[in-house]
This record gives structure tokens, C-alpha cells and sequence, in this order.
């Protein structure tokens, strides 16, 4: 992994973090109610199948991506 790709992906990310934000501010207010209503197993579980999707998706695109 190059150090633009690092830097691609981390823009990436901010953009798609960004876009919750301006589009739907208030949206933001419920997920946090919900979340923090959740056991923290749950939030936890989330987060691992996020994580594991993230790294199958990078995977897949160096698989298409023939690098």
C-alpha cells in the first residue's frame, strides 16, 4: 500500500463522515439516542462486522484492481 493510496482512502473516508453531517444533522441526534440505547455487546458486534466489511471491500478492490 502506497502512502497516496493511505491518503486516498482516509479522504475518502472523510468525505462519506461529512456528508451524514450535512445532509442530515439532525438524523445524527437519533442514531446517537439509539446507540447509546443499545448494550455495549451489540455496539461492539457492529463495529467488528464494519471492520470486517471495510477489509473484505479494500481486499476486493485490490482484487479488481489488479494490485
Amino acid at each position: 500500500m502506497t502512502l497516496s493510496t493511505l491518503i486516498l482512502a482516509l479522504g475518502l473516508v472523510l468525505i462519506f463522515e461529512g456528508l451524514v453531517f450535512v445532509l442530515a444533522p439532525r438524523r445524527i441526534e437519533d442514531i446517537l439516542r439509539m446507540l447509546a440505547a443499545m448494550p455495549v455487546e451489540t455496539r461492539r458486534l457492529i463495529g467488528f462486522l464494519a471492520l470486517v466489511l471495510g477489509a473484505l471491500l479494500v481486499s476486493l478492490s485490490r482484487l479488481v484492481g489488479g494490485g
